[in-house]
């Protein structure tokens, strides 16, 4: 079983904030007023109103300078934008005492789950993935000339989440902006996508980023007449295999808290981490225009 460390976790958020950056650059083409504000070791990201990237991941994990944090919320008042930090328990907690001081109120959790990419997971992942093949399900990466069909049904799973018996997300965001989101996946360098079918038909896709020997795995969504029929399992299989062929030694997975999502890779052998407290703090009235 894998054990978390405050040094893993800060590998894990270093990636995190990464992904997040690399939105933002794509969103520049869009959005002049596009933000990466590097402070604390990582950096907060804007790329856009009501944009899913728009956060600040990794803090605690260095010196944090509070006048810069203070610049950088000025930048977020001036969009107009709250300002989300997503806080690592294994983070320094005088830094989120800090956050809560200066008007970050929490508004809800993340679980990050990891798993060891060791040869026996591998095989196991490989083998389990046979199994589903067997059943009609298939799992490759996407060919470019399948990117609007994948967009659709990424954005249509997401548009009709599972019921679970936990806390519900804090978010929830319109088609169009699913749509945008999911289309600059395309353009962002190490970022692969992945379409799943079942008996010939696309039943759902996922897609996959390597950062520094980690696996993030991320974007899967099963259409719902395809659910509950190891959809989600070989994806994950298959994406987990590519990891480890690509020379990954671990592979990361975030979700709500008790849902679908965690069990189906828990199921997997993946470990819970730690949780990340989500804090946001709300844009002051500015008369600043960009």
């Amino acid at each position: 079983m894998l054990m978390a460390t405050a040094s893993l976790a800060a590998r894990v958020e270093h990636a995190e904030c990464s992904t997040a950056r690399a939105f933002a650059e794509v969103a520049k083409t869009r959005h002049p007023d596009t933000l990466i504000a590097p402070l604390g070791g990582t950096a907060a990201v804007y790329g856009g109103p009501n944009a899913p990237y728009n956060k600040l991941a990794g803090l605690g994990f260095a010196e944090l300078d509070e006048d810069v944090l203070t610049a950088v919320e000025r930048e977020f008042d001036a969009r107009q934008a709250p300002l989300q930090v997503e806080f690592s328990a294994l983070a320094d907690t005088r830094v989120a005492t800090l956050l809560a001081r200066r008007g970050y109120h929490l508004v809800n959790f993340e679980h990050v789950l990891g798993l060891e990419l060791s040869r026996a997971a591998i095989d196991r992942a490989a083998n389990e993935y046979a199994r589903h093949q067997a059943t009609g399900v298939s799992v490759r990466r996407m060919a470019a000339s399948e990117l609007r069909d994948w967009i659709d049904a990424v954005t249509i799973g997401f548009s009709v989440p599972d019921v679970f018996d936990g806390p519900p997300s804090h978010e929830s965001y319109p088609r169009e902006t699913l749509e945008r989101v999911f289309d600059d996946v395309s353009r962002i360098p190490g970022l692969v996508q992945y379409v799943a079918h079942r008996n010939g038909v696309l039943a759902g896709g996922g897609s996959l980023r390597i950062i520094d020997g980690i696996a993030q795995l991320a974007g899967a969504a099963t259409l719902s007449e395809h659910r509950r029929r190891g959809v989600q399992s070989a994806l994950l299989r298959a994406r987990l295999v590519d990891a480890a062929e690509s020379g990954c030694d671990i592979a990361i997975v975030t979700t709500q808290p008790a849902s679908k999502s965690q069990e189906n890779v828990q199921r997997a052998g993946f470990s819970l981490l730690y949780a990340r407290a989500i804090m946001v703090r709300q844009p002051a009235a500015c008369d600043a225009i960009l």
